[in-house]
């Protein structure tokens, strides 16, 4: 399919798998293990790495920060294991390029805020994302959602239900706008049945579509948009970050 040109740029699609340079270039011919974690779960990454022994074998240098990879061993299998940045944009580069390495299946973690009442700390499985923000439209042709795959979502809900931990699964509305969430859009994404909102899942589902990866998301409730007059941050879901971790890994184990 050759490049569709649009009046709205965003719009446009391109459908060639090659580009002017490939998200490995930097890589030296690394060699990740088939299965990764990837968590916006911040410095908890770090210190899971060095609890569990695992060995740094390489990084991804950014402008504003440098994000090892590490590689862990449970269950006698390889895991890579990686933080996160926030953001569509920055996240789906780290993920092409641990795809690109060899990776091929992947969990993430990482927090969403409520649309609707909903405790803090309460798991969740996203089994579609809105693709409101751009990266995803750079891997697939334009729709309005994406689905994650039902492999995924099995593998996680497995590793919740061996825990004996309640979840739900749930629509998700991705969004480049953090500070644009506005009165009128949380009230049309929670009538077109969004429960919750992040920055990410769409455009990871999309790249991970498009690499021919099998990719799903862990997220935990953190900050409450539910009533629009009265934003709770609460305590951003922070009591989950360490056991969201453990499940990611667990989960992984399952694909």
């Amino acid at each position: 399919m050759p490049f569709q040109n649009h009046p709205i740029p965003i719009l446009e699609y391109d459908a060639d798998p090659s580009a002017v340079f490939l998200p490995n270039h930097e890589q030296n011919g690394l060699q990740l293990p088939e299965r990764a974690v990837f968590a916006f779960l911040g410095d908890a990454v770090e210190q899971y790495a060095k609890a569990h022994h695992a060995v740094r074998v390489s990084e991804f240098v950014s402008i504003s920060k440098t994000y090892p990879f590490y590689v862990l061993e449970a269950e006698g299998q390889q895991i890579c294991l990686t933080e996160a940045p926030v953001g569509a944009p920055a996240a789906t580069m780290i993920l092409d390029c641990l795809i690109a390495c060899g990776v091929r299946k992947i969990i993430t973690g990482g927090s969403c805020g409520v649309l609707e009442p909903m405790r803090e700390n309460a798991f969740l499985i996203p089994r579609k994302a809105l693709r409101d923000e751009g990266t995803s439209y750079h891997y697939l042709p334009p729709e309005r959602y994406i689905a994650i795959p039902e492999q995924a979502r099995a593998a996680i809900r497995k590793a919740l239900e061996q825990r004996h931990l309640p979840y739900s699964e749930v629509v998700t509305w991705t969004t480049d706008g953090f500070f644009r969430e506005t009165r009128e859009a949380v009230m049309c994404r929670r009538a077109e049945g969004c429960s919750v909102v992040e920055m990410e899942c769409a455009a990871l589902a999309a790249c991970a579509q498009f690499r021919g990866a099998l990719w799903g998301e862990l997220l935990f409730t953190a900050d409450s948009l539910a009533d629009a007059e009265h934003y709770d941050e609460r305590n951003w879901g922070r009591d989950s970050v360490a056991g969201a971790l453990g499940l990611c890994v667990e989960a992984v184990l399952h694909l």
